[in-house]
């Protein structure tokens, strides 16, 4: 029963810590990159997980945000560094007022697009079939040698 113990507990630990390494971000991981922490684990699996718990591991209290970044607990995929938040009203409304003259451009354009190419449809003469049978196709039979 105690070898087992000393067979599970390393081997729990370092699965613990290699999944919390591959899930972490790179940005938060501590003193090497992810991929030398990870290699750590893998080869040295009880010294590497010690490791990896002491010095690599991100910690968990909040990060401060700079001063033009947003914090949006609620969309964890807007809370990254790097993600700024517009600081000048007159300057978001510019950006968006362009954004929207923009679309309206595109939106003429693919409209115009549209008008031509029902334009160029309505010109061109369809085929279709001749209205006139043939004189020996009328009788419903198939023309043969005679």
């Amino acid at each position: 029963m105690l070898r087992l113990l000393f067979f599970l507990v390393p081997l729990v630990l370092s699965i613990y810590c290699i999944v919390e390494a591959i899930s972490s971000r790179d940005d938060e991981v501590r003193n090497l990159s992810k991929v030398w922490w990870i290699l750590l684990v893998l080869f040295f699996p009880f010294v590497g997980s010690i490791a990896w718990l002491v010095a690599g591991r991100p910690q968990r209290a909040a990060r401060r945000h700079g001063p033009h970044e947003r914090s949006a607990g609620a969309f964890p995929e807007y809370d990254r560094p790097g993600r700024f938040a517009a600081t000048d009203p007159a300057a978001d409304e510019a950006f968006l007022k362009k954004v929207r003259e923009r679309a309206e451009e595109q939106r003429r354009r693919a409209r115009e697009q549209q008008q031509a190419r029902e334009a160029q449809e309505g010109a061109r003469p369809e085929a279709r079939p001749d209205p006139r049978p043939d004189q020996e196709g009328e009788s419903g039979a198939e023309p043969g040698p005679a």
